[in-house]
Parts: structure tokens; C-alpha cells; sequence
């Protein structure tokens, strides 16, 4: 079953006692829906359903190669946007079909089948403009937004249910066969003024940000011709985002007006497309894969491919292989964070750590901000188990990062190696908090208190940490109740 379908068939058990929105009582495009939703309420709506695909969604790709890019090259997008302060995260669902979706609060979800998909990095930048126009312009927030007399679990559920209904057309005839039928098949009716004026506003992201603004319309039109060919089996991007003529017809006339210029894709952009590519199929159908690819040359990065064939080759544990194919993709320039983090861990694999642990030291002093390197350097700290060196790096981590969940494990893993219980389990509470589990972080801070093995300034923050997640949880079940 989809992803979207699987949250939406656990969070639409919640009543909705909705009323339709009719397009008379919709705000003006383009104006600020904060009337009708908060900000701060859109965020924790948002919070809520991406802290659910963290914990129950098994094709949430927990990579932090692939995210680390998604967010660098989202940043860059949103820098350009009308709104670069509202703050966005940018995540990639595992799944092979062509789609984007945005949700609440400014979090977006970018299939892995629409990066690999995508022939340029323009083309990708476009449909990631597209989603955050829908952002910034609080398309969503219109859509969740019902009554003022909503309480908080049943916007959540509208939510859930728009995401589903954008995210795959199989969750959005679940969503309306419910009982939610006549708000959802309302709040779906106008989404097509919403798609012409994110294509307006994502071509002008676009083009602001320095790529080429055709990316967007030769993408779409890719798509619209491809889908042609196969009888009621468009991609899931055109069906969720319906793509009229006249909508392509407009972008193609708004990018006649721009001198054009040729924007290179970044490195990165052709490494995680491989990395993803990798990732399918058996070890030795993705070796095969990428064997094909470098003996006929079809390929746009020569050192993109090898990436690939060496990570396939590492998926399969033929580490030599992996190490030489990684040697050439290496030679004759600096290498890419990528490529290094992938090399220390082949020679981690080889039983090599402290030459993998070196790769990783070098890599991060040229590039301290990778994800990958960093997290990569974490956990191959733990694997070596030099537990004091890991808690030092996770610290530093969260000085600069302080709602890194990533780096909040490393110092539970870290303290249980020294043989800490207490702050084990302390750092364990800040995991779980993070991630909208109050009750978790709770029973956490009780284990801790009863480890008996931290002293008593350990002690004192654990016990007013637990204090403040006790308000907490009693003003979370309040909010239920109303």
C-alpha cells in the first residue's frame, strides 16, 4: 500500500465535523491565509504528520546524503522565494513513481523516482519551486482550514487527508469514498488556480535562483507526452497535479521572455540520482545496471557512475571492487563528499577503520557542513567504539544543530558504550521529544532516574527536564479533550 494511503487510513479514523468551502469564501490568491490559520498552528499540523512518516512510514528514506542535497538545493530555491524566513524542510519518499507534494508548515516530499526521473538539475529545481510557491502562498493552510471551530486533531486529519489526496490518486478516491467526502472533493475542485499560480511563482523562484527556467516546462511536457502513450496510466505528478495546455502553453511564453543560458547540474545532483539508482533492485541488477551504462558511455558524469557502480558493489560486499571503482571516480580532481564518504566506509568494510575514520577527518575539514560526512563520521566513531571522541562530535554537533535528532541518538549510543544509563537514557528523551512522542520521552526520564549512575548536576537536569515534559503532555491531552 502507498505511503499516503497508509496515513491516511490511520488518521482519518478521527471525526471530522466539517462544512464545504465554497470558492466565494476562499481568501484572493496571493493573500495571506493567517486569518483563517495561523502560522504556528500550519507548522505544528506539519510537525505532527512529518513526525508520523518518521516513525511509521517505511518508505521515508532515511539518508542523510540524499536529504543533506534536497535541503541544500531547496535552500536555494526558497532564498529566492517571496518568503525565505517561513522555514522548509525537505525530505525524499523511497518510490519509483514521478511525484512532489507539499504539507503544512513547509514541509516537502520529493519521490526518488522524480530524481532519478529528472535530466536536469533545472528540471528537479522546478518542480521543487512549484511545491514551495504552494507554501508560501498558504495553499495548504486554505485547504486545511475548515471552521474556526476545528480543534486541533481534526485539522490534523484534514491535513492528512490532503496530502494523501495530493500524494497518490488511489488515497484521494479512499479519502473521498469516507465520510470527509464533500470537504475533500471541495477543497480538491480549486486546485487547479492553485497549480497556475505556483507555476507562475515557481518560474520566478526559478529563474531567480540562478537555473534555467525551461527546466520546468520541459519536465512537465516530458511527462505529458510520455504519459500519452499509456492508456490511463499518467504518472502520479500529472494526476495529483493536473497540467492543462493552457498551463504549459504559459510557462513556455513566460521563458520565451529570458535570454537563455546553460546552467551545469551540480555534482551532487548527478551522485544522488546515482546513489538512488543503486539503491533498486538486487546488488548484482544494479552492478549490471551501471557496468552497462560506463561500457557504452551513457552517462552525463563519468565519476557519477562509477559512484554508482561502487556503491551496487557495495551493497553487495565485494569491497575490493567497490575501492577501485571509487579510486577512478576519485582521480585527477578533489573528490566529492559523496565519493570520500563512501570510500571511508569501504575501507571501514575492509576492517580498516582508523585509514576510514582519516578519509572522513579530511573530507569534513574541506567540507564541515556535508550531512553525509558528518553523519557518516558519527556513527563510524561508534563502530570503532571511540565513545568519547563520538559524544565530543555529537556535542559540537548540537551546539550548532540543536534539534538534531541524529546527533541526540550518537550521545545515547555513546553514553551506553561508556556504560552511562542515566544519560543514556536522557539523551534517548530528547530522540523521542523531537519527534512529538511526549509519553516515550517521559518513561525515558523514569528509566534515567532509577539508573543511579549520574551525579547530582546529571541528576537536576533530568529531573527538570522531566518536570517540563510532564506540563507538557497534561497541555497535549487538554488539547485533545477541546
Amino acid at each position: 500500500m502507498p505511503f499516503a494511503q497508509r496515513l491516511i487510513a490511520g488518521m482519518l479514523a478521527c471525526s471530522l465535523v466539517v462544512q464545504p468551502l465554497h470558492a466565494d469564501n476562499l481568501p484572493e490568491l496571493g493573500d495571506v491565509a493567517s486569518n483563517e490559520l495561523s502560522l504556528n498552528t500550519e507548522k505544528r499540523i506539519g510537525r505532527q504528520i512529518m513526525n508520523e512518516i518518521r516513525l511509521r512510514e517505511p518508505a521515508y528514506l532515511d539518508d542523510s546524503d540524499v536529504e543533506g542535497y534536497l535541503n541544500v538545493l531547496g535552500s536555494k530555491l526558497v532564498a529566492a522565494s517571496d518568503d525565505p524566513g517561513l522555514g522548509f524542510f525537505f525530505f525524499a519518499i523511497a518510490d519509483p513513481s514521478v511525484n512532489a507534494f507539499a504539507m503544512p508548515g513547509g514541509y516537502i516530499g520529493v519521490h526518488s523516482g522524480l530524481i532519478i526521473t529528472a535530466q536536469t538539475e533545472s528540471e528537479l529545481a522546478g518542480v521543487m519551486a512549484h511545491e514551495i510557491a504552494h507554501v508560501t502562498q498558504r495553499h495548504i493552510a486554505r485547504q486545511v482550514f475548515q471552521s474556526k471551530q476545528l480543534g486541533m486533531a481534526s485539522m490534523l486529519a484534514m491535513g492528512l487527508a490532503l496530502l494523501a489526496a495530493r500524494s497518490s490518486s488511489q488515497a484521494a478516491s479512499a479519502a473521498i469514498a469516507t465520510t470527509q467526502a464533500g470537504a475533500i472533493s471541495a477543497q480538491l475542485a480549486f486546485s487547479r488556480d492553485f497549480e497556475r499560480e505556483s507555476d507562475r511563482l515557481g518560474f520566478d523562484i526559478l529563474r531567480k535562483a540562478g537555473f534555467d527556467v525551461r527546466g520546468m516546462s520541459a519536465f512537465f511536457d516530458r511527462l505529458q507526452r510520455t504519459a500519452r502513450h499509456y492508456e490511463n496510466n499518467a504518472t502520479a505528478y500529472l494526476r495529483t497535479h493536473p497540467l492543462s495546455g493552457e498551463r504549459l502553453t504559459d510557462m513556455q511564453h513566460r521563458e520565451g521572455e529570458v535570454p537563455y543560458r546553460q546552467v551545469p547540474d551540480s555534482a551532487d545532483f548527478q551522485l544522488v540520482r546515482a546513489k538512488l539508482r543503486a539503491m533498486q533492485g538486487t546488488p548484482a541488477e544494479a552492478v549490471r545496471h551501471f557496468e552497462a551504462l560506463l561500457l557504452e558511455k551513457k552517462y552525463a558524469s563519468e565519476a557519477a557512475a562509477r559512484y554508482g557502480l561502487a556503491y551496487s558493489l557495495f551493497r553487495g560486499r565485494d569491497w575490493i571492487s567497490a575501492e577501485q571503482q571509487l579510486q577512478l571516480a576519485r582521480a585527477g580532481k578533489p573528490a566529492e563528499p559523496m565519493i570520500e564518504r563512501l570510500y571511508a566506509e569501504v575501507r571501514i568494510a575492509q576492517g580498516d577503520a582508523k585509514g576510514g575514520l582519516a578519509v572522513y577527518q579530511d573530507a569534513i575539514q574541506r567540507s564541515p557542513l556535508n550531512q553525509g560526512l558528518i553523519d557518516g563520521y558519527g556513527q563510524a566513531l561508534l563502530g570503532a567504539a571511540r565513545f568519547n571522541e563520538a559524544l565530543r562530535f555529537a556535542d559540537e554537533q548540537l551546539q550548532m544543530q540543536p534539534d538534531g535528532v541524529r546527533f541526540y541518538r550518537l550521545r545515547a549510543a555513546s553514553h551506553a558504550g561508556l556504560g552511562r544509563a542515566a544519560q543514556q537514557h536522557q539523551a534517548l528523551a530528547e530522540v523521542f521529544a523531537l519527534q512529538g512522542q511526549t509519553g516515550p520521552a517521559i518513561e525515558q526520564l523514569e528509566l534515567a532516574q532509577k539508573a543511579g549512575d549520574a551525579n547530582f548536576y546529571v541528576m537536576s537536569a533530568i529531573d527538570a527536564r522531566l518536570r517540563e515534559l510532564k506540563r507538557l503532555r497534561l497541555e497535549e491531552l487538554k488539547e485533545r479533550r477541546n
